[in-house]
């Protein structure tokens, strides 16, 4: 098991590692930068003389307010739930992971009548980013659930680069709203929806949505994957992360991977942190 874990470090370092120039002051300058976009060069007006009866525009309005009801019910389905055939998502929100063994984050309060039904929790984690010795970073994420449907979580990005005579920063932040659309004992699936944020000499935001997904095996050991998109100035602003987590009561310790795209560079780092739930 230790033979594997530090293959597994060391190819993280290896995925991580390159060469650096300057990356972060290019990432904030193509920020900044504003396309013209002025697409009102060609203003056509065109005057066409439709004379359909109104009788056909009324069957015509009657059919499209049909269909759109249908697809606002599929994709409220497909994204909410039902809640009235799907019993997953009625689990509780246990006090944290492996509370109640082989769990993670959820439980069926009808089966496990002596489980800790936690209608707040919150959640905190840190880790060290390392690209190489010339950039590295800390991202540090909190999660605060006050009730099992929904949960508010903020991620903050600070990296650092240092050339031979400059060094460099910059700041970068998620805010969203989160929902977990599977709850089962040893899976979670869900989506985010809010904002990004970027400081330092940009200071603008952006429109972010994500996804994530986490598994709890029977060994204390859980596997995390998210995803986090987001555009500034028509530009990317995306972060994905892979980590793996061994538990031990109510904090746990962490090893992963991430990968940044702020505009056109791209950001590799291998991660080691831990986290507590509170």
């Amino acid at each position: 098991m230790k033979k594997i874990i530090l293959a597994f470090c060391c190819t993280l370092l290896i995925v991580a590692g390159g060469y650096s120039q300057d990356k972060l002051n290019k990432s904030k300058s193509e920020l900044n930068d504003k396309k013209d976009s002025n697409t009102s060069a060609g203003q056509q007006k065109t005057t066409s003389s439709s004379s359909s009866s109104s009788g056909d525009e009324g069957i015509g309005f009657l059919f499209l307010g049909l269909m759109g009801k249908a697809v606002a019910f599929t994709a409220g389905i497909a994204v909410i739930g039902h809640y009235g055939i799907e019993n997953h998502l009625h689990f509780e929100q246990t006090e944290y992971p492996y509370y109640l063994p082989e769990h993670g984050n959820y439980f069926n309060a009808e089966v496990h009548d002596n489980g800790n039904i936690n209608n707040f929790r919150f959640d905190l984690k840190d880790k060290f980013l390392y690209n190489n010795g010339n950039l590295f970073g800390n991202h540090l994420e909190a999660k605060l659930r006050p009730f099992q449907y929904l949960y508010v979580k903020a991620d903050y990005y600070q990296l650092f680069e240092f050339q031979e005579n400059t060094s460099d920063n910059l700041s970068l932040f998620y805010f969203n709203l989160g929902y977990d659309r599977i709850r089962l004992r040893r899976f979670n699936l869900g989506w985010t929806i809010g904002a990004s944020y970027i400081a330092n000499d940009v200071n603008k935001f952006g429109f972010s949505f994500g996804a994530n997904a986490e598994y709890f095996s029977k060994k204390n050991v859980s596997f995390l994957a998210g995803a986090k998109w987001s555009f500034i100035n028509d530009k990317p602003v995306h972060a994905y992360e892979i980590e793996g987590r061994f538990h031990r009561k109510n904090y746990f310790i962490s090893v992963g991977f991430e990968h940044l795209d702020i505009a056109s560079p791209n950001y590799n780092f291998a991660t080691v942190g831990g986290g507590i739930y509170l």
